[in-house]
């Protein structure tokens, strides 16, 4: 998070904090200013540095909130602040995360009952104890009884590939709604982050009220949180999804701006003032003979860094997204690169990259079957993998050792019997059959199988199953460890983290990342949705130091083969291309990288 963020969020609280105490006016104040400070281009750090008139100087900053934002960058508090924190000791942002309760409730009930946590919130609505403060009733605390339950797993960030379906079912949706000219995600969604917040479709339509109504009655929706003119929230399967619409010749502005992340549209931006135009949700705007008041104002509650000012100046894009990039001289950047890592600079100086598509995987290199944790067998998966196209698939089920589920790893007099399977599966394929291992690394970095068995397979996948607390070093030379073994060819989910349950090794994947490159061996990127492992920060890190990426699926299933969607996007985060990717090769290249 950035300073600018991190001040932006206290603002936020301290509005919150005098809302929920009574006080009038100074909320608002607060929240126009959070909202400025946080898209504010430069670090609020280096104003504070100059001075309380420097921080002044961000439109809708006063002098007293100047103030403030100069003793917490001084000091790490606000003395005023925590006064208020003292007075009403709630969390704020957990009992307002339930739908219906806002700072002034929780005001009221931290007053009448001592209310300050989600836990004392929902035994208070069970022992009855809220329908008996004035202006609630049964109604109210029914409501937020019903709703403790979501608050609670809204205080986490939903895992992509949970989020993803719900994001598909609402463009369907959209796609058949007649007014609907245009329609796709947008946010953290469309970037493909592994966890987002919520999901965000845009709509281009001429018919925004008849477009929100329609989303209202979509049947997968649990319950409406909002709807007006424009915009409306829903809930389905658990999730927030957010519906916005514009006009269409506005829509690929509107699709760039609310695409993100705000660190990539502060940059985009920047590189408009340059050229003395203005980007924002709108459109792209040329203001070289607009007043620079009028250019630089106004602003939008949802800001995503692409500025204020709406439609001042003459527009010269906005109906494509391309357009808006071309109209600052930039080639079209695809979303899951817009994280301001450089992508910008890259764009400009023609060095962006082509990163891989869904359908430059050719295979899958890390699969299980029957034979150990996985409901098919060896024939079924190689059978379904040519269903859809594949030209060669790897079974490669658990081979015992620490980490691995019960007794369902293979011993090597198994993984031996395996190999006369997967020889007969073989000679019945169209497709080219490789037997394998998943074979456990231990906390010492050794490969627990033996040598001479993996010797006699096509690929040996080596992945951490068990000691996965280690820090930065020790992790990392145990990989290296692993990754110099003479018979490893894949080092599968490198950090063996799940997201949303368990953070995994730290690993330095710079240096993981030579390693493999000087010894052959690809790294994982493990696409099944818990995982998404290696990350897309570190595919970057392992694409530069030269290692070969391996997209596989960990598929239990024939249908966990679909699941590769996730791992390439998560490549293409790392700024993949098909070259750095080993199974978007023919099957005799996998072939001659296996055997070299």
């Amino acid at each position: 998070m950035s300073r600018n963020d991190e001040v932006a969020d206290l603002l936020e609280e301290f509005a919150d904090l005098l809302d929920a105490t009574g006080v009038e006016y100074k909320p608002t104040a607060y929240r126009r200013a959070a909202e400025n400070v946080r898209d504010y281009p430069a670090p609020i750090e280096q104003l504070a540095g100059e001075g309380e008139d420097a921080v002044a100087e961000i439109d809708r900053v006063g002098d007293a909130i100047a103030s403030k934002i100069v003793e917490y960058v001084d000091t790490g508090s606000i003395e005023e602040l925590e006064e208020l924190r003292s007075e009403l000791p709630a969390d704020m942002a957990a009992l307002t995360a339930v739908e219906g309760v806002g700072p002034k409730t929780v005001g009221t009930l931290y007053e009448e009952l001592g209310v300050t946590t989600l836990d004392e919130l929902e035994a208070a609505a069970e022992a009855g104890e809220i329908r008996e403060i004035k202006g609630f009733g049964a109604k109210t605390e029914q409501n937020i009884l019903d709703n403790v339950d979501f608050a609670r797993q809204a205080q986490e960030r939903e895992r992509l590939g949970d989020a993803r379906p719900v994001a598909e079912a609402a463009l369907s949706f959209l796609a058949d709604v007649e007014p609907v000219a245009k329609v796709e995600v947008c946010g953290s969604i469309r970037r493909w982050k592994d966890t987002i917040g919520d999901v965000d479709v845009l709509v281009g339509t001429d018919a925004g009220e008849a477009v929100v109504e329609a989303f209202a009655d979509w049947d997968e929706a649990d319950a409406v949180i909002e709807a007006g003119t424009n915009k409306a929230s829903v809930r389905a399967s658990g999730m927030r999804v957010d519906l916005r619409t514009v006009v269409v010749d506005e829509f690929g502005a509107a699709l760039q701006y609310f695409t993100g992340s705000r660190d990539h549209n502060i940059r985009v931006r920047n590189r408009a003032i340059d050229r003395d135009l203005k980007v924002n949700e709108y459109g792209v705007f040329d203001v070289s003979d607009v007043d620079e008041d009028a250019a630089t104002g106004g602003g939008d509650a949802n800001d995503a860094g692409g500025g204020g000012g709406q439609r001042v100046g003459e527009r010269v894009a906005g109906e494509t997204e391309a357009g808006v990039y071309d109209a600052l001289g930039l080639p079209w950047i695809p979303p899951e690169l817009r994280e301001d890592t450089g992508e910008v600079d890259a764009a400009a100086e023609g060095r962006l990259p082509d990163p891989i598509e869904e359908g430059d995987v050719r295979g899958d290199l890390h699969t299980h079957t029957e034979w150990s944790d996985g409901g098919f067998s060896a024939a079924e998966m190689v059978e379904a993998a040519a269903e859809r196209g594949h030209d060669f698939h790897a079974v490669t089920d658990h081979a015992e050792g620490p980490g691995v589920f019960g007794d369902t790893g293979l011993s090597d007099a198994e993984i031996r019997d395996q190999a006369d399977e997967v020889a007969r599966v073989r000679e019945d394929a169209d497709i080219d059959v490789f037997h394998g291992i998943e074979a456990n690394i231990d906390a010492d970095g050794a490969v627990t199988t033996s040598d001479d068995v993996l010797a006699d397979l096509d690929i040996v996948v080596a992945s951490p199953h068990a000691a996965l607390d280690e820090d930065d070093e020790g992790a990392t030379d145990r990989l290296i460890g692993a990754v110099e073994h003479p018979e490893v060819d894949v080092l599968g989910h490198p950090t063996g983290r799940l997201i949303n349950s368990r953070p995994g090794l730290t690993v330095d994947f710079e240096r993981l990342g030579e390693a493999a490159a000087r010894e052959g061996v690809a790294v994982e990127v493990n696409a099944n949705p818990a995982r998404l492992d290696a990350n897309g920060d570190a595919v970057r890190a392992l694409v530069e130091a030269g290692a070969t990426i391996a997209v596989n699926t960990d598929a239990h299933s024939p249908r966990e083969f679909d699941h590769v969607r996730f791992g390439v996007h998560t490549a293409r985060r790392g700024w993949a291309e098909r070259a750095d990717v080993l199974n978007a090769r023919s099957a005799a290249e996998v072939r001659a990288f296996l055997e070299d």
